[in-house]
């Protein structure tokens, strides 16, 4: 069974930053993407980064330049390293994998349960 454990969330000023980390554990074969999510109050999830196998990064526009996406393929983490951060970010930020487990031919979405991020004006 495929675990994904986040952690870092917090309150911050803005203008502060944060690092979101999210580790996997369990049966892994290989991980294929890694992704950051966040859902504010009463809107969709919507991507904010991801990586993806070869460590090339995607943004979302509104981020680029401030936070930073990484992946550690030994510890099965990725980070994202949040700079600059604005109040209209409060969110509950998940990380999201697509991982084969050991065994299996085929990916499957896996998801973290979710951190609260606050940045206060």
């Amino acid at each position: 069974q495929v675990r994904l454990v986040e952690s870092g969330g917090g309150l911050v000023q803005a203008g502060g930053s944060l690092r979101l980390s999210c580790a996997a554990s369990g049966r892994i074969s290989s991980i294929q993407s890694m992704g950051w999510y966040r859902q504010a109050p009463g809107k969709q999830r919507e991507l904010v980064a991801a990586v993806d196998s070869s460590g090339d990064p995607n943004y979302v526009d509104s981020v680029k330049g401030r936070f930073t996406i990484s992946r550690d393929n030994f510890k099965n983490t990725v980070y994202l390293q949040m700079n600059s951060l604005k109040p209209e970010e409060t969110a509950v930020y998940y990380c999201n994998m697509r991982i084969i487990s050991a065994g299996s031919y085929y990916g499957a979405t896996y998801w973290g349960q979710g951190t609260q991020v606050t940045v206060s004006s």
